[in-house]
């Protein structure tokens, strides 16, 4: 199971004073405890604080200076992108770019230049698509744009777009079927992710919702997701799926 640690998002408050400050120490403490709980990639997401790309560089700096973890550049501005890739210690992963030929004609490019992954929303300018089959267009597009590129489907992350399931509680299904079919895209399949605490967005039971939906995602194909690693019955809910789906070899010591 890939995972992506969320936590150093300029959404989060102690984040965002920190960017604001300059102040290195709350990056690094989640950056090393995230990594302690198993994070494959740490996401680095400046948000709205700031349009600088020199900014988007220190935080990046200041997370490797204290964990040799990959980077998940968190941008949708391509000038950020453009400087972020410079300063990765390794390969990073883009988040995220949609099948917008325009979004992709811009952002594939840079994945190319940094030999990174990156992960592509199943959507376009339109926004996100409603039914299962549109979101298999949509991925099926970004795939099929990504490989012209000469990037292979083990760097390609489809994400089929989780919506909050107390506001569309009818989206679910559409996304898990949307989920297994992208498998049957290529050979090897892509990766298939998702910002799994959309699901929960609202609710008053988020980790157990998060738990559940995640599992039932790895049951659809899922291997990666942008989650709360420091939530240990997550991260063995995730883990145990995956012994059950035949992914992994069992062991007793296996979580």
């Amino acid at each position: 199971m890939i995972f992506v640690g969320e936590r150093i998002n300029t959404g989060f408050k102690d984040i965002k004073q920190a960017v604001m400050d300059k102040d290195p120490k709350p990056l690094q403490r989640w950056a090393r405890d995230q990594t302690a709980a198993g994070a494959t990639y740490l996401d680095v997401n400046l948000g709205a604080v700031s349009t600088k790309p020199e900014d988007m560089c220190w935080m990046i700096e200041t997370v490797q200076a204290a964990v040799d973890t990959p980077i998940s550049i968190d941008s949708n501005k391509p000038a950020i992108l453009a400087e972020a890739i410079k300063v990765c210690n390794k390969p990073p992963l883009i988040n995220s770019s949609t099948a917008s030929q325009e979004k992709m004609d811009v952002f594939l490019p840079i994945v190319v230049e940094c030999g990174g992954s990156v992960i592509g929303l199943s959507m376009d300018d339109a926004g996100a698509p409603k039914s299962a089959d549109m979101r298999v267009e949509k991925a099926g597009m970004f795939l099929a744009t990504a490989m012209e590129h000469g990037i292979t489907p083990d760097r390609v992350f489809l994400d089929p777009i989780v919506m909050p399931l107390k506001f569309m509680q009818d989206q679910a299904k559409e996304i898990l079927e949307a989920a297994r079919q992208f498998l049957l895209f290529s050979d090897p399949a892509p990766h298939i992710i998702c910002g799994l605490s959309n699901v929960s967005n609202g609710t008053t039971h988020k980790k157990l919702i998060n738990r559940i939906f995640l599992t039932m995602l790895i049951n659809n194909g899922a291997d990666a997701a942008i989650c709360d690693v420091m939530d240990t019955d997550l991260v063995h809910a995730a883990l145990t799926a995956e012994l059950v789906m035949n992914r992994e070899i069992y062991a007793d010591s296996y979580i």
